[in-house]
């Protein structure tokens, strides 16, 4: 009996250590969501006609979440695509912002000088309505303008559901 009440006791600790200490929950971006993104995306490019692109989609951690290559992108634009999405998924401002940030006035701020940051359009942050970052995504193979167009067409088709 000795031993129940003291499991009894511990649970019930244990619940309210728990409680207190909520986990924080935070939106995610579902595979589902990163498909759809690459899907709306690639259609963009294709509606307006603009060369076939790459879409590296990233998690919240900077973890490669989906890629699609359009039939006939550049081969070196995957790359490209990746370090874009990479950069806007661990930085909360496009890559065109960290450009500004690093050309900005009359001389560099030393923002060029780190290896794998892009600092040139076609990588955007993706974000919660909460103001929660999710993820980023990454276009290259069209124009720098084109490639943060399509971006935002893929984060557009799931609004809703961030």
């Amino acid at each position: 009996m000795r031993i129940l009440s003291s499991l009894t006791v511990a649970a019930v600790c244990l619940g309210t250590a728990f409680a207190a200490g909520a986990v924080e929950q935070r939106p995610m971006l579902t595979d589902e969501m990163a498909i759809a993104m690459a899907d709306a995306c690639e259609a963009e490019a294709i509606a307006q006609g603009w060369r076939p692109v790459n879409i590296a989609i990233f998690d919240a951690g900077g973890n490669l979440k989906h890629f699609k290559r359009m039939d006939g992108s550049f081969l070196g634009s995957i790359e490209i695509a990746h370090l874009k999405g990479h950069t806007a998924a661990i930085f909360p401002r496009s890559t065109r912002a960290r450009g500004e940030l690093a050309y900005g006035g009359d001389r560099p701020h030393g923002i060029e000088l780190v290896p794998g940051i892009v600092v040139f359009p076609g990588g955007l942050p993706i974000m919660a309505g909460d103001g929660h970052q999710v993820g980023g995504i990454g276009v290259s193979g069209a124009t720098s303008d084109q490639d943060e167009q399509c971006a935002q067409a893929a984060i557009d088709a799931v609004a809703d559901r961030l």
